[in-house]
C-alpha cells in the first residue's frame, strides 16, 4: 500500500494532519518529537505523503495544474491501480489545505540530514514535474529553491540541479556534480560514491517508499551513463564498480 494506513497516525505536524484529513482521523498537530522517534513504517508513510503534497503544490505553483505535470508524476512515482483513487485524494487535499509548501518540506527535512540522497531524489522528482511543460516559470524555480534550501542543499547544488534539468540537455559534469577538468581518479571515486549513495536499496532503507523505485532507478542509470560518458572520452576502463 502507498500509505501505510495506521502507521501514519503516530505523524503530527502538516504530513499527520493531511493524513488525518484523508483518513477522517484526529491527529495531534506538532511535529515528531525525539521523545515521540518515528517507525520505520512511519517514516515512509511520511515520505510518501510528503512526496505528493510537495508535487501537487509543486504543480500548482504557476496557478496552472497541466496534464503534463500530472503524467509527470505518474511517470516518476509507481501507483498501484487500487491506490490511484486515494492517491488523487491527497494530491487535491494538498492543495487545498491552508499548510504551505515550507512547512512539508521541513518536517521531511527534519528526518534526514541535511542535503540527504533521499532528499535529493525527491528535489529531482519536484524538478521533474516542473519542467514537465519544458519551461521552468519564476514561481516554479521559487519554489525548488525554497525547498531546496529547506533540504540543506547550498546554491551551487541548486545550480548544479537546474542544470540538470535544461532543455538543453545536461552536461555529463552537471550530472555528476563534478568539474570538468576533474583527475580520472577522482572521477572513479566520486562516481563509485554516487552509486553507493542513489542505489535504490540504500534509499529504501533511509526511508523512501518502494513505489519511488522508478525514479531511484532512473536518477541511478543517467548517473552512470554520464560516468560511461566521461570515461569514454578520457580512454579509461568503464564499468567497473
Amino acid at each position: 500500500m502507498i500509505i501505510g494506513g495506521a502507521a501514519g497516525a503516530a505523524l503530527g505536524g502538516p504530513i499527520g494532519g493531511l493524513l488525518g484529513a484523508a483518513a477522517g482521523i484526529a491527529v495531534e498537530r506538532g511535529f515528531i518529537s525525539p521523545a515521540r522517534p518515528e517507525t520505520d513504517a512511519s517514516r515512509r508513510v511520511a515520505f510518501t505523503v510528503a512526496m505528493i503534497a510537495l508535487s501537487a503544490k509543486m504543480a500548482k505553483a504557476d496557478g496552472v495544474v497541466s496534464r503534463d505535470e500530472i503524467a509527470a508524476f505518474r511517470e516518476r512515482v509507481h501507483i498501484p491501480p487500487a491506490e490511484v483513487k486515494q492517491v488523487g485524494r491527497f494530491w487535491d487535499l494538498a492543495r487545498q489545505t491552508p499548510d504551505g509548501f515550507e512547512d512539508y518540506a521541513r518536517q521531511v527535512a527534519r528526518m534526514f540530514s541535511p542535503r540527504a540522497p533521499v532528499l535529493e531524489q525527491l528535489l529531482d522528482l519536484l524538478f521533474h514535474i516542473a519542467g514537465s511543460d519544458d519551461d521552468l516559470s519564476a514561481p516554479e524555480i521559487d519554489y525548488l529553491a525554497r525547498v531546496a534550501d529547506i533540504f540543506g542543499f547550498p546554491q551551487e547544488d541548486f545550480q548544479r540541479m537546474m542544470a540538470l534539468h535544461a532543455t538543453d540537455g545536461p552536461k555529463p559534469w552537471d550530472i555528476l556534480g563534478v568539474d570538468p577538468d576533474i583527475s580520472d581518479d577522482a572521477l572513479r571515486r566520486h562516481w563509485k560514491a554516487l552509486v553507493r549513495d542513489h542505489h535504490p536499496d540504500r534509499l529504501m532503507a533511509d526511508g523512501m517508499p518502494e513505489e519511488f523505485i522508478a525514479a531511484a532507478n532512473d536518477r541511478l542509470a543517467r548517473i552512470n551513463a554520464a560516468y560511461d560518458s566521461m570515461a569514454r572520452t578520457r580512454g579509461m576502463s568503464v564499468g567497473v564498480s
